[in-house]
C-alpha cells in the first residue's frame, strides 16, 4: 500500500515544543517525548492507581455485562469464533452508564499527556473498551489504526485494567514502524510474528501503553486466556483534524464539550487532589449545550482508515478500532 494510493504525501509532524520542566507532574518530559517519537510508543508504570482504577475496573466489568446480547452496531462490536459471536470492543463509553470513563478523561494524568503530544487545542476522539475474554486466545492481526500524513501527533492512551503477559496474548509492537505506510500481508507472510526488531511489551493493571496509531502492532492466538481489558482514548489536535480531516469544526466542537465534563467529574470524585488546568485556545472553547446527556455520545459516522492485511490490504476494523 503506497502514500500516493490513499492521497496524501507522508512527512513527519514538526516536533512540538515542550515544557521545560513540564507544566506537572502528569506532563511527559522532553525524554518521553523524543522516546515516543523514535519508537512510537511509550509505557507509563502504575499511573492510573487506587480508587480511579478500581471503579474503572468494576465499570469494565459492567461494560461486558450490559453488552452480552446486544445486537452488533456502532456502540458493541462482535468478532466471529467457532462457537459463535464474541462480544470484543465496547465504544462510547461515556453514555454507557458507568461515570468513571469521564473521571478517567478528566484526569490530570490523561489530559497532561494528551496536551504533552497534541498541544493545548488536544480533541478526545475516541473512547472504547476493548478486551479478550477469559479463554478467548484469538488474535489481533498485524496492523497500523489509522494512517494520516503526519503533520499532527494521533496517539492512543490505552490503560490497561488487566495482567498482559508475554505468552498469554502481550502486546507485539515494532518501533519506528510509524514513520510509513506498511504492507501488512507481505510483512505477516515473510516474518509471521517475528517482525524485525519486534517487542512484546508486557504490563500490569494500572500501567499505560501510548501508541502513535501508524506504528505496527497485533499480538498471536494463544490459548487458555485470562480476562484481558484495555481502556483506549485517542487524541488528536484540532488543527491537525481541520488540516487534515476526517472531521469538521462542528464535530471538533462537539467533542471538545466531553473535556469539561470530565473535569468536573474528576473534580467531583477527587476533591482537593491534582487538577489539570485546561489550556484551550479561545478560539477552539466549546459552548456547553446544557444537556449532558446529549453530550456524552459524540458519533463519528466517518473514520480514518487503517493499514491491515485484508481485500485490497486496506481496511477498516470498526470505530478505527485500536487493539489490545
Amino acid at each position: 500500500m503506497s502514500a500516493t494510493s490513499v492521497g496524501f504525501e507522508l512527512v513527519d509532524h514538526p516536533p512540538l515544543p515542550v515544557a521545560r520542566p513540564p507544566l506537572s507532574p502528569f506532563h511527559l518530559s522532553e525524554e518521553q517525548v523524543n522516546f515516543f517519537d523514535e519508537h512510537g510508543y511509550l509505557v507509563l508504570r502504575q499511573w492510573i492507581t487506587g480508587p480511579l482504577l478500581e471503579r474503572l475496573q468494576a465499570a469494565g466489568d459492567a461494560w461486558i455485562e450490559r453488552g452480552q446480547g446486544r445486537p452488533a452496531g456502532d456502540d458493541y462490536n462482535f468478532a466471529p469464533r467457532a462457537h459463535g459471536e464474541v462480544l470484543f470492543r465496547v465504544n462510547y463509553l461515556h453514555d454507557k452508564g458507568e461515570a468513571a470513563s469521564l473521571e478517567l478523561l478528566g484526569s490530570p494524568q490523561v489530559l497532561a499527556v494528551a496536551e504533552s503530544l497534541c498541544g493545548p487545542a488536544f480533541v478526545p476522539t475516541y473512547e472504547s473498551m476493548v478486551f479478550k475474554q477469559e479463554g478467548d486466545g484469538e488474535q489481533i492481526p498485524w496492523h497500523q489504526d489509522a494512517v494520516h500524513p503526519r503533520r499532527h501527533r494521533v496517539f492512543n492512551f490505552g490503560l490497561y485494567l488487566d495482567r498482559s503477559r508475554i505468552g498469554a496474548g502481550a502486546l507485539r509492537v515494532v518501533p519506528g514502524t510509524q514513520r510509513r505506510i506498511l504492507d501488512i500481508c507481505e510483512i505477516r507472510d515473510e516474518y509471521g510474528w517475528d517482525a524485525p526488531g519486534v517487542i512484546q511489551v508486557e504490563l500490569e493493571p494500572g500501567d499505560v501503553l501510548l501508541h502513535d496509531v501508524m506504528v505496527l502492532h497485533g499480538s498471536e492466538p494463544t490459548s487458555g486466556n485470562a480476562l484481558r481489558r484495555t481502556v483506549y482514548l485517542e487524541f488528536r489536535a484540532a488543527e491537525g483534524i481541520l488540516q487534515d480531516g476526517p472531521w469538521d469544526r462542528e464535530w471538533i466542537d462537539r467533542r471538545l464539550r466531553l473535556v469539561p465534563l470530565g473535569l468536573q467529574r474528576h473534580a467531583a470524585m477527587a476533591p482537593g487532589g491534582p487538577a489539570f488546568t485546561w489550556r484551550v485556545p479561545t478560539e477552539f472553547r466549546p459552548q456547553p449545550l446544557g444537556d449532558e446527556q446529549a453530550e456524552l455520545k459524540v458519533a463519528h459516522l466517518v473514520h480514518t482508515s487503517g493499514s491491515y492485511c485484508s481485500a485490497g490490504n486496506a481496511g477498516r476494523a470498526p470505530e478505527a478500532a485500536p487493539s489490545p
